[in-house]
């Protein structure tokens, strides 16, 4: 399918702005105000990071179409369009209901200059709506694995510690300041602190770019004491 690839999902929405202006500003100036207010920091502050199994997402305002030159005719949008674009695990209908369900407040701020979105009172609306704005995708391509959420964030999480894991200690090695059974004691400590197995804890952050602030620290002081 153009929007699936095993279970991952690729969905790609172009909503129409409601033309004219209220107040003084445009609808569309009023969505891209919005937008610019949504921090993608941290987990607590971005709204989509609340919403189970997004991978990622953009939102952005479309202007217009842009002229290719000749032999091209030359053609412009009725509308400005939020364009929604999200890559996600699972089933359609079940992400969008967990949109509305995680990030309803933020959704109806900024959808609420939107055309008809008037007409959404509940989760089936939200779906509905969303699904009749839906555009297949050309070519999806996932830059992932297909695996869940929670997977791919402790994966992020144990390559990141590993990777201080490894640098600290063959350092001490290398110094002659740990012998071999130092080392595997230290990597079962690693393995303790980590818990690999373990989804929910310790893991990456939902919707941020930046490490846990304490990882480094904690394995630099894994054994050797």
């Amino acid at each position: 399918m153009a929007n699936q690839n095993g279970n991952a999902y690729g969905l790609t929405a172009l909503i129409p702005i409601k033309n004219g202006s209220e107040a003084g500003e445009s609808y569309a100036s009023k969505v891209r105000r919005l937008l610019q207010t949504w921090s993608l920091d941290t987990n607590e502050n971005s709204p989509m990071a609340k919403v189970p199994n997004t991978y990622l997402c953009r939102f952005y305002v479309l202007n217009d179409v842009f002229y290719q030159g000749s032999p091209a005719i030359e053609e412009h949008l009725k509308s400005k369009y939020l364009v929604f674009s999200t890559n996600f695990h699972g089933e359609l209908e079940a992400y969008i209901q967990g949109m509305w369900h995680q990030a309803q407040i933020e959704l109806q701020e900024l959808l609420q200059h939107c055309v008809a979105f008037e007409r959404v009172k509940k989760a089936e609306d939200f779906v509905n709506y969303i699904k009749r704005c839906q555009v297949d995708n050309a070519l999806f391509f996932n830059g992932s694995t297909d695996d869940s959420l929670a997977e791919q964030l402790k994966a992020l999480y144990l390559k990141q510690a590993f990777s201080h894991f490894v640098f600290t200690h063959h350092h001490l090695i290398n110094q002659g300041a740990a012998s071999a059974a130092e080392l595997q004691q230290a990597f079962k400590a690693f393995v303790q602190y980590t818990q690999p197995e373990n989804l929910e804890q310790p893991t990456w952050y939902r919707g941020s770019e930046q490490e846990p602030e304490d990882l480094e620290a904690a394995m630099r002081n894994l054994g050797f004491h």
